[in-house]
């Protein structure tokens, strides 16, 4: 259905989904110093995180609303850049155990750059400008394929048909369920993982491809959070607790599953919460009154980021909490130059 949207109607649903994003990420930085306070835990690395979402939201709707076309394909290019630096600036890329956490951030980057290139080019009229950018978005896989990061292969290629087939979709509510179906598929099947709740084979198939010091941690981590389900172990704690990490002396000390961190550090209400913010942006993106193709196109992004996430460490950089909010915030961005309703540069109606 397609109902042609007042400034007052937008102006309702803007508030709306502001408001939802402003209680979530206040309830993440106020539940995490809860849990910190009770077992003396260091809570600073999720205040950060919040506030490089927040950041990056309002950079993103700030630079959106001036530059709705070059501001993400700038941001698409900064983040290739921070995708191939990553691997050498984050802290003990060197040791051995490092791929499994920068290798995640790096494939969350390029996806996240993908979903911005693939959102620019949505936003462009010239035809020759579209294509620059989707061959942009193209090669955003090819530098994850250099870089020999499989899972950003997979991430990269999945959003640019993601945004290919959104060109055809004229409602965007069933793809954005769709999508938050597959994040919820996703982090099931890691629980599952966790706690030994598959069949034997496919648990053997799951541990060879993702690593049998990974499931491990994967076990600690639930088992921590069967010991306190209400407030967790405290934020930054789990490398102290957990007897795989004791092991390895040169472990980071990370579960490697935000859901799963969440779970062990902070409690149920920390998985909630967790989600809620993956629920929030994409509430945000239906309620946005861009074009449906930009919507979707962000929205398959922030998805690839949270299976990324839900599997890796992606979510411990600053970088890629900071992309996700400012891809978020470039897709819900009002352009202050609009055109006629359905123009790339102009505020249609809501398609849901």
């Amino acid at each position: 259905m397609t109902s042609v949207a007042g400034p007052d109607a937008e102006g309702e649903r803007r508030s709306a989904s502001d408001a939802a994003g402003a209680v979530v990420l206040t309830g993440c930085a106020v539940w995490a110093v809860v849990s910190a306070a009770v077992h003396g835990g260091r809570p600073e690395g999720v205040l950060l995180a919040v506030l490089a979402v927040a950041a990056g939201h309002a950079a993103g709707r700030i630079a959106g609303a001036v530059l709705p076309v070059a501001a993400p394909g700038v941001g698409a290019v900064a983040g290739l850049a921070l995708a191939v630096a990553v691997p050498w600036l984050a802290p003990g890329a060197a040791r051995p155990d490092a791929p499994l956490g920068h290798s995640g951030a790096v494939a969350a980057l390029l996806a996240l750059a993908t979903g911005a290139a693939c959102c620019a080019a949505w936003a462009a009229a010239a035809p020759g400008v579209r294509l620059a950018l989707r061959l942009l978005a193209a090669g955003m896989a090819v530098t994850a394929l250099l870089l020999g990061s499989a899972i950003g292969v997979t991430a990269c290629t999945a959003v640019l048909l993601c945004s290919l087939a959104a060109g055809r979709m004229r409602g965007r509510g069933v793809g954005l369920a769709g999508l938050a179906l597959a994040a919820a598929l996703t982090t099931g099947t890691i629980w599952a993982v966790a706690g030994r709740a598959l069949p034997d084979g496919l648990t053997v198939a799951l541990e060879g491809q993702l690593t049998a010091h990974r499931v491990e941690l994967w076990h600690d981590a639930l088992a921590m959070a069967r010991g306190d389900a209400g407030l967790g172990v405290g934020p930054g704690r789990f490398g102290e607790l957990s007897p795989t990490v004791a092991r390895l002396p040169l472990s980071d000390g990370k579960p490697h599953s935000a859901p799963l961190q969440q779970a062990a550090e902070q409690g149920v209400v920390g998985v909630l919460l967790l989600a809620g913010v993956y629920c929030w942006m994409l509430f945000a993106l239906w309620r946005t009154a861009r074009p449906t193709p930009v919507a979707l196109t962000a929205g398959a992004a922030l998805t690839a980021l949270a299976v990324v996430a839900s599997v890796g460490n992606a979510l411990s950089f600053t970088t890629v909490t900071a992309g996700a909010g400012l891809l978020a915030g470039l897709a819900t961005a009002r352009p202050l130059a609009q055109g006629p309703p359905g123009s790339p540069h102009g505020v249609p109606a809501r398609q849901v």
